[in-house]
């Protein structure tokens, strides 16, 4: 898997800092599992949950745009447990019990990216999938958001190896190209994406 794919913009600086602790419900701690209809159905530890065969539990994705429609796409840390290195969308998560998925959106966008998502809405409220990379399934419930972004970025070097502004013809190709290393998630969301954003309206917002 290619996880250098071509950038429009060099790479944005990742902050290599001392971590300090995420604000806010725990996400990282316990996901919600759910049903088929999407129904919670308990609780299990994040950091046991993943495996060969992961339980369905939800999550959600969010893209964020600047003022030009340029979308922020983030390559995941290689330390990561599932999809280690692959670019993928702006930001990934899981909200803990009891949090709506759009404030976990915003929690991790800050925490993880350092950015203030603004017009923040759902446009895949029902988008589920599953996926594995060899070792590790993803098996989730994942609404989608987009955004607009502005600001620095400042990605953390523990969630994110690096960052980079793509068209989103890029991300289409991207999506369409086996060998451009896209989360499987990405992949699967682009045409959604683009006929929900972009066939009627031309733009996301």
């Amino acid at each position: 898997m290619n996880s250098s794919y071509p950038l429009i913009d060099p790479t944005v600086s990742v902050d290599a800092t001392e971590p300090e602790p995420e604000p806010g419900p725990t996400a990282g701690e316990q996901v919600v599992l759910v049903d088929d209809q999407g129904r919670a159905i308990g609780v299990a530890d994040k950091a046991t949950v993943h495996g060969p065969r992961t339980p369905r539990h939800l999550a959600f994705s969010c893209y964020g745009f600047d003022g030009d429609g340029r979308l922020l796409v983030s390559q995941r840390s290689r330390d990561k447990l599932t999809f280690p290195g692959v670019w993928t969308n702006t930001c990934c998560g899981h909200p803990a019990p009891g949090e709506l998925p759009a404030a976990a959106a915003t929690r991790r966008m800050r925490f993880e990216l350092g950015l203030d998502p603004q017009d923040l809405r759902v446009v895949l409220p029902d988008f589920s999938y599953r996926a594995s990379d060899g070792r590790v399934e993803e098996n989730e419930l994942c609404p989608v958001f987009v955004c607009i972004i502005s600001g620095e970025v400042r990605a953390r070097a523990d969630e994110v190896d690096a960052v980079a502004w793509w068209s989103w013809q890029q991300f289409l190709d991207a999506a369409a190209d086996p060998g451009s290393g896209l989360s499987p998630w990405a992949r699967e969301q682009a045409p959604l994406l683009d006929k929900a954003l972009f066939g009627s309206r031309g733009s996301p917002f």
